[in-house]
């Protein structure tokens, strides 16, 4: 589960609205879908930059300028607003979260066809917006939704607000929910690096170079392992203020690893991550996918200590992330069995441990019923198995420890086995420079700044390590990322008393 970050540090604003949409539609629902599976057991990897955002929004402690606009009056809304919501409030799957609700789907085809819309048609989009964007459940089992629902167009401005109100409830429920799960056993939390930073590139930008020779690396470089450190352990220690407990596991953002952040992850206590296929093979220097070292737990021991390490069936993962969602549940779910008994009968009574990792949020919505026909369905085939037994993997590496030592792990990410997502074309190149840069006027302070602006200082830093802003770069054709990036760096020069450079004020094209 993961949202990059943001807020805008200096005004406690959120020109993005997508922590709180996903809060209501995938946070609350994925856990609590377990109620009706008590055999289940399932990993969440729950990134504290999110959390903290989650938190936010329950707290009061953020606006969010498409909650502002979906609040005002339909009545007083100026031109400049109504094109704004024209253009984002549609912002969801079409064809399967806009054309199941009718007026949501009259009120899309309107805005295709550019015809003028009405201040009912105004007030009716401000409120099919949240709505399509809870989740069904929601939509179902909360009576002043439902009757809102069923109402389905000619809406009030009391009737909007209930259902923007309503978003608060849910979010408060989301860690007090996980909590429960986790002290039941059904549940393992694991976490990702404070701020979903891409460890080894902030140890030292060169790295992508072991994953890909023909990486194309930044004149200035990014060397910073002291960064990485920071941020594994401001997750730990954030995991820990939250639920009481030291984590188990991290997932590291986006499965990014390297030789060189294991000491900083042992040192943490964290006892297990979790990689891709791709890394497992590239470390043996296997030229062939062979599932019986994919099928286990394996050790990394080093001077620090030992660290276990899973890694995810590709395969598997991607079905259900980007295939499945086109096929009904019922032969979506068959397919995924006989990919399991076809596993076990390759491994006869053997007992092997298989690992599916995959996003959290984002594949749900292209799924019919957000993913609930799939999942129960999946739930229920798992837990009446007998060959199969769901497990956290903590429960799993208390029974069966990782035996199988590797000695070199690959450097790489769950994309390609690579870091070409993050650097390497120009964009994300220059990114990297801005950050750089920036991240030397730290140095040169040399803690110069009162003790509350350094902590802002070193926060805003902290969040321009993140991985999203390269991500995007090169595939972001709203700019939207850019402006993010951009405003992050540019609160930074403003937080440690710095003029704002000019390139900062100008995009990255």
């Amino acid at each position: 589960m993961h949202q990059p970050y943001y807020k805008n540090l200096l005004t406690n604003v959120t020109d993005m609205p997508w922590v709180r949409l996903h809060g209501i539609k995938d946070y609350l629902d994925m856990a609590q879908i377990l109620e009706k599976h008590p055999k289940m057991q399932l990993v969440f990897n729950l990134v504290p930059s999110l959390i903290e955002q989650v938190e936010d929004f329950v707290n009061h402690n953020v606006k969010d300028h498409f909650m502002e606009l979906s609040y005002k009056p339909a009545a007083k809304l100026t031109h400049q607003e109504k094109e704004f919501i024209l253009n984002r409030f549609f912002s969801i799957n079409p064809e399967k979260c806009i054309a199941i609700h009718p007026r949501y789907y009259e009120l899309y085809l309107k805005k295709k066809a550019k015809k003028e819309f009405t201040t009912q048609d105004f007030l009716d989009l401000q409120t099919w917006f949240t709505l399509a964007w809870y989740d069904p459940t929601f939509r179902k089992n909360i009576p002043e939704i439902h009757k809102i629902v069923a109402k389905g167009r000619f809406f009030t401005e009391e009737d909007k607000r209930v259902v923007l109100d309503k978003q608060i409830d849910i979010l408060k429920e989301i860690i007090p929910t996980y909590k429960k799960f986790i002290e039941k056993g059904q549940i393992e939390a694991t976490i990702s690096p404070y701020y979903h930073p891409i460890l080894p590139l902030l140890c030292n930008t060169k790295i992508a170079k072991e994953a890909n020779i023909k990486t194309v690396l930044p004149h200035t470089h990014f060397i910073h392992p002291e960064d990485a450190e920071a941020q594994i352990n401001d997750a730990v220690n954030f995991y820990k203020s939250r639920f009481g407990v030291s984590p188990q596991g991290m997932w590291p953002s986006e499965e990014a690893v390297s030789q060189h952040i294991l000491p900083y992850i042992i040192k943490s206590g964290v006892k297990w991550i979790v990689a891709d296929e791709a890394i497992l093979f590239r470390s043996l220097a296997s030229k062939r996918r062979n599932s019986r070292f994919l099928y286990q737990p394996h050790l990394l021991r080093r001077e620090e200590g030992d660290l276990s390490i899973v890694f995810r069936d590709r395969n598997l993962s991607d079905l259900m992330g980007f295939v499945y969602h086109r096929w009904q549940a019922e032969p979506a779910v068959e397919d995924f069995m006989k990919h399991m008994h076809n596993i076990a009968a390759a491994f006869k009574h053997k007992d092997i441990l298989i690992t599916i990792a995959m996003d959290g949020e984002n594949a749900w919505e292209y799924y019919n019923n957000d993913g609930h026909d799939f999942l129960n369905l999946l739930y229920q085939r798992l837990s009446e198995t007998d060959y199969i037994k769901t497990t956290t993997v903590a429960d799993y590496l208390k029974k069966f420890p990782a035996e199988n030592q590797i000695e070199h792990l690959a450097a790489g990410s769950w994309i390609y086995g690579e870091f070409g997502k993050w650097i390497g074309n120009p964009l994300k190149v220059r990114a990297w420079e801005y950050l750089a840069c920036a991240r030397q006027e730290l140095e040169n302070l040399k803690g110069n700044l009162p003790e509350e602006q350094l902590k802002l200082a070193w926060k805003q830093m902290h969040v321009l390590e993140g991985s999203d802003w390269f991500w995007w770069y090169g595939d972001d054709d709203t700019g939207d990322f850019d402006k993010l990036y951009r405003m992050h760096l540019a609160n930074f020069y403003t937080i440690i008393g710095k003029d704002i450079p000019e390139y900062v004020k100008h995009p990255i094209v």
